[in-house]
């Protein structure tokens, strides 16, 4: 007999046990962008006001985009404080994804305009030379409404970026698959070539085809 499925959701659970413990301000911090073809990857870290937490926080590959509207909109609003970094598509290309990802959550926790207490991570791994005490939570965007929130404020400021990027470069469809690879957004590079500023060279099939 198949195990159970889990289904995870976000609480705030991992805030009032290091509120518990004296920190003050905890901040939940997440990436979006690992995975396209194009554009950058950006990290968001939140602080909410517990007594005032929006409805509806999750993993915002679990929402739909004018939720995830909603929501960004709300944070903005109600969090303590918000900030958001980006890292660019030659930078990754220089430094790997993984690192770039990293270095995108370190500069968004020293962003923010309060000082941190504590950290909560989406993932496995904290940045090096991070600025506060943190924990690396697997899931982390199922099981923490901050790191909920952060993984909001990301995704829809970077779709947001490639919908941009879309209305400067009609030819890929940037506004409808965001950098991801899509079959359309394959054939345009193969048609057009990569754009300099926004494909990742390092990344297939840009990569093989094409030198920055």
């Amino acid at each position: 007999m198949p195990a159970p499925t889990i289904i995870l959701t976000p609480d705030y659970n991992s805030e009032t046990e290091l509120l518990a413990k004296g920190y003050r301000h905890i901040a939940g911090i997440d990436e979006a962008g690992r995975g396209p073809l194009a554009g950058p990857v950006v990290a968001a870290a939140v602080i909410l006001n517990g007594a005032n937490i929006p409805t509806g926080l999750n993993d915002s590959k679990k929402l739909t985009a004018k939720r995830r509207e909603q929501l960004f909109d709300i944070i903005m609003r109600d969090a303590v404080a918000v900030s958001i970094a980006s890292i660019s598509a030659e930078t990754i290309d220089k430094n790997d994804i993984r690192k770039s990802a990293l270095a995108a959550m370190r500069i968004a926790a020293i962003s923010l305009n309060i000082p941190t207490d504590f950290a909560l991570i989406d993932g496995r791994d904290i940045p090096a030379d991070f600025p506060c005490p943190a924990a690396a939570l697997i899931k982390g965007d199922q099981r923490s409404v901050s790191i909920a929130a952060a993984s909001i404020i990301a995704k829809v400021m970077r779709d947001r970026m490639m919908h941009r990027a879309g209305q400067i470069y009609p030819a890929y469809g940037f506004e409808k698959h965001a950098g991801y690879g899509t079959k359309m957004h394959r054939d345009a590079i193969i048609a057009e070539g990569p754009v300099r500023q926004l494909h990742r060279y390092s990344f297939s099939p840009v990569k093989g085809l094409f030198t920055r």
